[in-house]
């Protein structure tokens, strides 16, 4: 891996996650956006979103699902990490991208990102990555938008009423696109 130099990339390994992972990724995942453990790292949606973001359906879904991969990163033997790339119309979408909240803040995420944006580009040889963002995170937003990603101003409803996604704490949640050239 190119970036293994960076403190944030030491001992990092990358796979695919496979059924063994559902739990432990849904866990990882509940971790990183919601309820009180969420609020150790940077990442929450606690106060705007209460529930579940995703549950072992979802993941599996997503594992299952002939163009998409659910990278699964690893420390120490440790799940640290995990994102989903998904091969759509001649882009890739990134999306599930959660980081556990003890480690968030110390560029593990940017090397994910990278990392993601490398395998999307090698697998499929595919030049842009979306993704779907809440677009009152305006925070997060900015991070992406640091890692080379540009909002669209294209936005989708946000699914109230399917509590699959979480119980919404306000009225104006929906979905932005953010895109990315890959080079």
């Amino acid at each position: 891996m190119e970036t293994a130099a960076t403190p944030a990339a030491s001992g990092l390994t990358f796979r695919d996650a496979t059924d063994a992972d559902v739990d432990t990724l849904v866990v990882l995942i509940e971790s990183a956006y919601r309820g009180d453990s969420s609020r150790a790292g940077w990442t929450t949606e606690a106060d705007i979103l209460e529930g579940q973001r995703t549950d072992p359906e979802g993941v599996l879904a997503v594992i299952k699902s002939p163009d998409s991969r659910l990278l699964t990163v690893e420390r120490d033997g440790q799940v640290v990490a995990c994102c989903q790339l998904e091969h759509r119309d001649g882009h890739a979408y990134f999306g599930m991208f959660a980081v556990s909240p003890a480690l968030q803040g110390a560029g593990l995420g940017k090397v994910i990102i990278t990392e993601a944006e490398r395998q999307a580009r090698a697998a499929w040889g595919v030049r842009e990555m979306h993704m779907t963002v809440i677009s009152v995170r305006n925070d997060l937003i900015a991070w992406y938008e640091r890692r080379g990603y540009r909002r669209t101003g294209r936005m989708t409803p946000f699914p109230y009423g399917d509590e699959r996604f979480g119980i919404p704490q306000r009225d104006d949640l929906q979905f932005e696109l953010l895109v990315k050239e890959l080079a």
